[in-house]
């Protein structure tokens, strides 16, 4: 009986030293131990965990019994009482093993579980790890920071509950789990807290940095990922009140402010190898970018942020961030960058963001970010939504930093549909400066004069794909029709009378050369489809097109040439406004010159 080979091993154990304790005896210890949780007699065992005259050979040997008691406490039902015993086993282990040896077995345990268990095995844990934590006298940091580290790599795996209905299954335990972390880090904090208070130069940093690493990966995961809006029937959000503790932890221990702007240069491992520094650069920016988004958009610790920062230095701060975040393509941390973004700019007027803020390199790569998600981003909202904040990016901007970011866009942005919009801008500051509400300098005379240049112009002359770059064309002709129109040649506020010859040489002929190519093949072509479909007596001959390499679905000869004639109407629209323009163009030149 397996309680009967325990007591036999208890009873040659008493007798010995501690220092006469050898290998053997400890085999034989585990396997006993082992076999009564297995045949079911876990309170027997507990009664000689509990026996006074066992307390030597509990503190040696017991730590083998954490692997065994962890199964046998998820074999058993909730309401079973045999696992009640396994956890009064394992409380009781905790205070009466050498904690340098339970440290390690709690650890191992919690490394070498996996999958659904993972959550499970870390929460059962908790508190006897916290227990021998708490007994430790050396190299407490390094113990406590091993252990987070530890917890923490083992849930990461793990995918982050989203929408309301995860969050309220939490079918992993995920969300449960790393709340019991926080308040299994808290004595720590504390221990920390009063150390600072007890004297100003505060010189144990090894826990103060192994908890503010914690907070870092906390950061990353599962916050960076995690949904933190307010959700309707759901009292309390287990992740929103993750982040608040996360956020009290930074502010106790002191370092939520230099975080925030100094971004914090404490104790980072040296890396020999430059990729894994540049894994480690990148996890930190993940986490302060999380750190900021939680501060500025949901308002986690804002009642311990100084409201002396102007709302641009805000931004500057935060542009860096926000850059981090809308590289990233999954929604969750995409939409952190967005709110990140909108918040940061509706904090400042209109027209008052100096133009000196894009010599600032993120300045110029933000929006270049912006318009990757405008034009690439297969979810409709957040395209919508970044370019409602280019807009609200662009009306913050002086006068100055309106031309010059226009400039940029229209250089960079390698997109018919968004040039088209730039060049819309372009033409309700030009309208501003006509009104002359303001001195306007940047969108008049050679400064103007310079922008049109970049504007009325064809790529690639009459060999230009019309098609593609139809958005920015009707832009461009409806920008130089408004121009002629309000602009008169007397004045010649724009410089564009100045200018006419070459935008004609640059624009207008090639334009209309480009156009009469452009319906004459697709003329041709709608001419060869209908001969085609009547050669075959039917209409549903197919071909596929391809399109940024995905195979799209088959077209009948139907299909194509409504794309034809559709293509067709396009350019009868550009054909239209482009003879306005001439018309309006020959008929001010004619009036000017019976007046001269």
């Amino acid at each position: 009986m397996a309680v009967d080979e325990l007591q036999a091993i208890i009873q040659r154990c008493q007798i010995l030293e501690e220092a006469d304790f050898k290998g053997e005896d400890f085999n034989l210890f585990q396997v006993a131990g082992q076999k009564c949780l297995e045949d079911g007699y876990a309170s027997q065992l507990l009664e000689v965990i509990q026996n006074e005259k066992n307390k030597v050979i509990i503190k040696n040997m017991g730590w083998n019994l954490i692997s065994p008691l962890v199964r046998c406490i998820f074999m058993y039902k909730q309401e079973d009482d045999k696992r009640e015993h396994c956890l009064r086993i394992l409380d009781q282990l905790a205070q009466l093993c050498n904690p340098k040896e339970l440290f390690l077995g709690l650890l191992e345990q919690i490394e070498q579980t996996s999958g659904e268990q993972v959550c499970q095995t870390v929460m059962l844990l908790l508190q006897p790890l916290q227990t021998v934590l708490l007994k430790l006298q050396n190299k407490k940091g390094y113990s406590v920071g091993l252990s987070l580290a530890m917890i923490m790599n083992q849930l990461t795996p793990l995918p982050v509950p989203y929408t309301k209905q995860q969050i309220q299954e939490d079918k992993l335990g995920l969300c449960q789990c790393c709340n019991a972390v926080v308040d299994f880090a808290k004595p720590f904090v504390n221990e920390v807290v009063k150390n600072m208070e007890k004297s100003s130069e505060y010189n144990d940093m090894e826990l103060k940095e192994e908890l503010i690493k914690f907070c870092m990966k906390s950061l990353k995961y599962p916050l960076l990922t995690a949904q933190l809006e307010q959700l309707e029937g759901i009292e309390e959000h287990p992740f929103r009140h993750f982040a608040n503790e996360i956020i009290d932890i930074l502010w106790n221990i002191g370092e939520l402010i230099p975080l925030m702007f100094v971004h914090h240069k404490g104790k980072s491992p040296h890396w020999e190898n430059q990729e894994f520094a540049d894994i480690e650069r990148k996890d930190s920016a993940d986490s302060l970018a999380c750190l900021s988004y939680l501060i500025f958009v949901q308002h986690f610790g804002v009642e311990c942020f100084p409201m002396v920062f102007s709302p641009s230095y805000l931004l500057l701060c935060n542009m860096t961030h926000i850059e981090v975040l809308l590289k990233r393509t999954e929604e969750s941390v995409l939409s952190k960058g967005l709110d990140l973004f909108e918040s940061c700019l509706l904090r400042l007027e209109d027209n008052s963001l100096l133009h000196h803020y894009l010599e600032f390199r993120d300045f110029i790569n933000v929006p270049q970010d912006l318009v990757k998600i405008m034009t690439l981003c297969p979810m409709e909202h957040m395209r919508k939504k970044s370019l409602n904040i280019l807009q609200l990016f662009i009306d913050k901007f002086d006068t100055e930093g309106k031309y010059t970011l226009f400039r940029c866009l229209l250089k960079t942005s390698n997109h018919a549909g968004v040039e088209g919009y730039v060049i819309k801008n372009i033409k309700d500051q030009i309208h501003l400066a006509l009104m002359k509400e303001y001195d306007n300098i940047w969108f008049t005379g050679h400064h103007l004069i310079s922008l049109l240049d970049l504007i009325l112009s064809l790529p690639e002359g009459a060999e230009t794909d019309l098609l593609q770059n139809s958005d920015r064309i009707m832009a461009s002709l409806n920008l130089l029709r408004y121009l002629v129109i309000k602009d008169c040649e007397s004045d010649n506020q724009t410089g564009v009378w100045t200018t006419l010859g070459k935008i004609e040489q640059n624009f207008l002929k090639p334009l209309r050369v480009g156009l009469n190519m452009s319906k004459a093949h697709y003329e041709a072509e709608i001419k060869n489809k209908k001969e085609n479909r009547k050669e075959a007596h039917s209409s549903n001959t197919v071909c596929s097109v391809t399109v940024s390499g995905e195979k799209m679905p088959a077209m009948t000869t139907g299909m194509q040439l409504q794309v034809l004639h559709s293509a067709l109407f396009t350019f009868d629209l550009i054909e239209s406004v482009l003879a306005r323009v001439e018309e309006l163009i020959e008929g001010k030149t004619k009036s000017v010159m019976d007046e001269n």
